[in-house]
């Protein structure tokens, strides 16, 4: 129930929507704005800031304050956003091709200063904006019009490039999976931070079914592995069991309970809290073809933020400063040109 008694509706824009007829975006449009009333959220507190591509119309459709800004700078723009006024609640929306090509230096380091932003990353694996050329989430051999013989490129994994990052929270979601979807932006407004969740999206029109393959209704079940906090990574379909454990490499492996004598406590019990990443990122780094497919809550560690050090910083400035603005500006060393 929202604590402000704004509904869904509420964070409803006048504008008309304006992407392509079954893109996934309208599903997380619609998963943002529900989410957005359940947690009581104050649209004049709220500000929502894009960068460019097909996922950076999504300010214009939100009844909140909103910027539209350049091409992979919209982590920077929201920087100083929260830096002028930290009180605000700033959301950061970006694609695959916006946040990690020309905007990847920018995502990174908002990540590793931990900004309190809450980064919705949409994955596509393309470029649609400009229609249909590879990004950097294309998988290997991925043909497209700037690729005719296929990309010789490794993708990027923006969830271990997250983790890599030092972000506080890190998750993954889907388009179509809106009972996951909603809870999972209800989970990052949680988080104190920098926070990154990508939400794996399909674009009907370049690159339709990329996720198909684990997202169809009679293969989800034992394709998509849901990471529960304190519960074994486990799914489960016809009353099969299949879990992973780490082998003596500590890389993961799919595993049947019940076969060679495996048993549940076999498995590895999912701590979203473990400081060290690197079974996360083994997690977000599992073969797509071999392996289930991860999401829920990667990572969810509390650190001091930016902007919190960055006023502390300034109230301790002006508490030692007790020059006059000319013996700051003169202070030091100074030249004086004839």
């Amino acid at each position: 129930m929202s604590t402000t008694g704004l509904t869904k509706k509420d964070f409803k824009s006048d504008q008309d929507v304006r992407w392509c007829p079954g893109c996934g975006d309208y599903g997380i449009l619609n998963a943002v704005q529900t989410a957005f009333a359940k947690l009581g959220k104050k649209r004049h507190e709220t500000v929502v800031i894009s960068g460019i591509g097909c996922s950076s119309r999504f300010p214009y459709y939100m009844d909140t304050y909103g910027f539209h800004t350049i091409h992979g700078r919209a982590p920077a723009l929201a920087t100083g956003v929260k830096l002028a006024n930290p009180d605000l609640d700033v959301w950061v929306v970006t694609g695959d091709g916006d946040g990690l090509s020309i905007g990847g230096n920018h995502l990174i380091h908002a990540l590793r200063r931990n900004v309190g932003l809450k980064i919705m990353l949409f994955n596509n694996r393309i470029y649609g904006l400009t229609k249909g050329q590879y990004s950097p989430t294309s998988e290997k051999g991925k043909m497209t019009k700037s690729t005719p013989l296929g990309s010789i490129e490794e993708p990027f994994s923006p969830i271990a490039l997250a983790l890599g990052a030092g972000a506080s929270f890190v998750g993954r979601s889907v388009d179509v999976f809106v009972d996951h979807l909603v809870p999972m932006i209800e989970r990052m407004d949680q988080a104190e931070g920098s926070a990154l969740l990508e939400i794996y999206q399909n674009c009907n029109i370049f690159n339709d079914g990329a996720f198909k393959s684990f997202t169809d209704k009679d293969v989800r079940d034992e394709r998509v592995l849901r990471m529960e906090h304190g519960k074994p990574l486990m799914c489960e379909k016809d009353g099969v069991q299949r879990g992973i454990r780490l082998d003596s490499n500590l890389q993961p492996e799919l595993v049947t309970v019940g076969e060679n004598g495996i048993a549940i406590d076999d498995l590895v019990i999912w701590d979203e809290k473990r400081p060290n990443p690197a079974i996360a990122t083994a997690l977000a780094r599992m073969s797509e073809a071999e392996m289930p497919v991860p999401i829920g809550v990667f990572r969810d560690v509390a650190r001091p933020t930016f902007e919190t050090g960055v006023l502390n910083q300034v109230a301790v400035a002006k508490e030692r400063s007790t020059q006059s603005l000319q013996d700051l500006l003169t202070g030091g060393e100074t030249w004086q040109v004839d």
